[in-house]
């Protein structure tokens, strides 16, 4: 997805109105417009498969009171106790009317409510009136447009313009998910071809909103594509060597119902393809900077040194982003990590259980993506920025990496430079 990327590929302007520069600029444009010529013959159409009225609907409300009661039924065993809580409704046709309902203290389902809690229900209209209603989930709300707020107001407040132009990329490539590759894959499109041309298409919003049309963000662009289709054949391959079915979530298992043209092993591929998007461009984008600043220090390299010396900037960022990667997705787990640790089972079982062993494939398959879009990116940029301003040498600076007498590293580079 999209991200805020604050770095400064500048120098990367004297590309800008060289042969080289609009070629690579090109390349960058015929992807794109060759993705958006796949998105409008995938573009959804007809009606997706439908899973008819739920039978209730759902209703805010605040709890009252809670207090113990007799279990509603007549299959309640006797050392069951429950508890009767009360509510008033705060949304749709019965705003302010009062209800209640039971929950059994073994219900794992139900959380414990306290009065002043505000919930959703489940309004079953027609049901008898001990019945209608029933606990679905909190009201969160409040709290997750704060935190967008917040989010927004951090990004815009230390990215500026380019935070701006980030959270425009962010904003598309969410309403694409929304309004392409889900619809898309609903109505039984082909999932690796959706997938892909969303990818391209997200990618292209993430790096050139925020960035601009430039020779820098192409290189970073076609650093990210090339990455991202190695990552496409790896999970090809991966996902068909190890017999993963996609079935290990019980939502995938709900969807052989509910979609029954889906294919679950396409989709399982496609959520790895569109998980590692962020991550890449994030790389990418640095690789292109961290090449630019180095050839700003010394002009004087040649495409072999300046590769050689933006790859040790890319060790330490491939380092860092793999490990988020893994925390990310391991975060993510917890729960499951949890349970298997107090399941019997033997630990080799566990790791090799579909449940598991899908996770361990997108970290692997996403974290050896990451690290191949370092050469790939710097090759590049290394590449195009010595070809087209050989001529253009000028005294190289002083940098501490120099005056000492060792290689450049990624600190020579950092944002004091820009502050000083």
């Amino acid at each position: 997805m999209a991200h805020d990327h604050d770095h400064d590929t500048t120098d990367l302007a004297p590309l800008e109105g060289s042969r080289l520069g609009r070629r690579l600029r090109l390349a960058g444009g015929v992807l794109l417009a060759l993705a958006a010529i796949g998105l409008v013959v995938l573009w959804p159409r007809g009606d997706a498969p439908d899973l008819g009225e739920p039978g209730f609907r759902e209703v805010d409300a605040m709890v009252l009171d809670v207090r113990p009661t007799t279990c509603p039924g007549l299959d309640v065993p006797g050392d069951v106790t429950c508890r009767l809580v009360e509510v008033r409704v705060t949304s749709g046709p019965d705003d302010g009317s009062f209800g209640s309902f039971a929950v059994r203290d073994i219900d794992p389902e139900v959380p414990d409510l306290e009065a002043d809690d505000e919930v959703v229900l489940r309004d079953a209209v027609d049901a008898p009136e001990e019945f209608r209603y029933s606990y679905s989930d909190f009201q969160r709300a409040p709290p997750l447009l704060l935190l967008g707020l917040v989010f927004v107001v951090v990004v815009v407040v230390f990215g500026r313009l380019q935070g701006v132009r980030a959270l425009l990329g962010l904003a598309a490539s969410l309403l694409l998910l929304v309004t392409f590759l889900v619809p898309a894959l609903l109505r039984g499109e082909p999932v690796l071809p959706v997938a892909l041309v969303a990818g391209v298409v997200i990618t292209g919003l993430a790096l050139y909103l925020a960035h601009g049309f430039s020779t820098a963000t192409s290189v970073a662009f076609l650093g990210t594509l090339a990455a991202l289709v190695l990552v496409t054949i790896l999970a090809l391959l991966v996902v068909g060597a190890a017999d993963l079915t996609g079935l290990a979530q019980t939502e995938a298992q709900t969807l052989t119902i509910t979609a029954e043209g889906l294919d679950l092993r396409g989709l399982l591929i496609a959520g790895i393809v569109i998980g590692v998007l962020g991550s890449l461009d994030d790389v990418t984008i640095t690789q292109v900077s961290a090449v630019a600043a180095l050839r700003r220090a010394d002009p004087s390299l040649g495409p072999v040194e300046l590769y050689r010396e933006a790859i040790r900037i890319g060790r330490d960022h491939v380092a860092s982003s793999v490990n988020t990667l893994v925390l990310a997705y391991a975060g993510a787990s917890l729960p499951l990590l949890l349970f298997f640790a107090q399941s019997s089972r033997d630990a080799s079982r566990v790791i090799t259980g579909e449940v598991v062993a899908v996770e361990i494939v997108r970290m692997l398959v996403g974290s050896i993506g990451l690290v191949a879009a370092v050469p790939l990116t710097t090759v590049v940029a290394a590449w195009a920025l010595t070809r087209e301003t050989a001529g253009m040498a000028t005294a190289p600076e002083a940098t501490p990496a120099r005056r000492e007498g060792r290689p450049l590293d990624w600190d020579d580079f950092g944002p004091a430079d820009d502050l000083a």
